[in-house]
């Protein structure tokens, strides 16, 4: 059963402040975008599922596109905070690991399936939607990269390949976790992944003279 069958319309006729009713409608377009792709969805379909008119959608946003983009630049967003405050949440780095690969666990495993805009997109030929993936993707790497810097002393490009690595891995793990419908936890996932990742990590001197 598909997030549209799951979730009945909502009732027409409700007023709401204007800010509460975008995010209605971004939660309405969200259920329908991961439920049927961006090119099967049409207007009518968010409309509908919202409890609005068209022309009430339309008053917040001018097409599909933009509505589109609006969504997706909230989700990258999550994702780049995740991914901050995971870096944030500790000075312990095998435990950064592993919050930051969490961090990527929990942002696919979010029942909103949010992540199949971001990673899974059937609109990625459109210049802005590739942009704003590709910037997300470069936003977190860049905060990874700033912490595996400070921690090794490598130049700031060799950083970065060690953290698009460590971002690209993540996801891609994540994402076949869920799908694969796997039976392992969540925790023993990341616990997995984060030992794989740690080994190789933990080669690199420590900068300064503290482990």
């Amino acid at each position: 059963m598909t997030a549209i069958e799951q979730t009945e319309a909502r009732p027409r006729g409700t007023r709401l402040p204007r800010r509460a009713r975008r995010n209605q409608l971004l939660g309405a377009a969200q259920e329908v975008f991961v439920a049927q792709g961006y090119h099967a969805a049409a207007m009518d379909d968010i409309a509908e599922r919202a409890g609005v008119s068209k022309p009430v959608l339309y008053q917040h946003f001018p097409g599909k596109l933009d509505l589109y983009l609006a969504l997706l630049d909230q989700h990258c967003d999550n994702l780049l905070q995740a991914v901050r405050t995971a870096l944030a949440s500790t000075t312990d780095n095998k435990q950064r690991v592993a919050a930051t690969m969490d961090a990527y666990f929990a942002y696919v495993e979010d029942e909103g399936g949010a992540f199949r805009l971001v990673f899974e997109s059937d609109l990625t030929n459109e210049p802005a939607v590739r942009e704003r993936v590709d910037r997300v993707s470069l936003a977190c790497a860049e905060a990874i990269s700033a912490v595996i810097a400070e921690d090794t002393g490598l130049a700031k490009e060799e950083a970065m390949l060690l953290a698009v690595g460590l971002g690209g891995v993540s996801q891609v793990v994540a994402r076949y976790w869920l799908s694969s419908e796997s039976t392992v936890p969540r925790a023993t996932a990341v616990q997995l992944i984060t030992s794989l990742a740690w080994r190789g990590l933990a080669g690199f001197p420590k900068s300064g003279p503290e482990h």
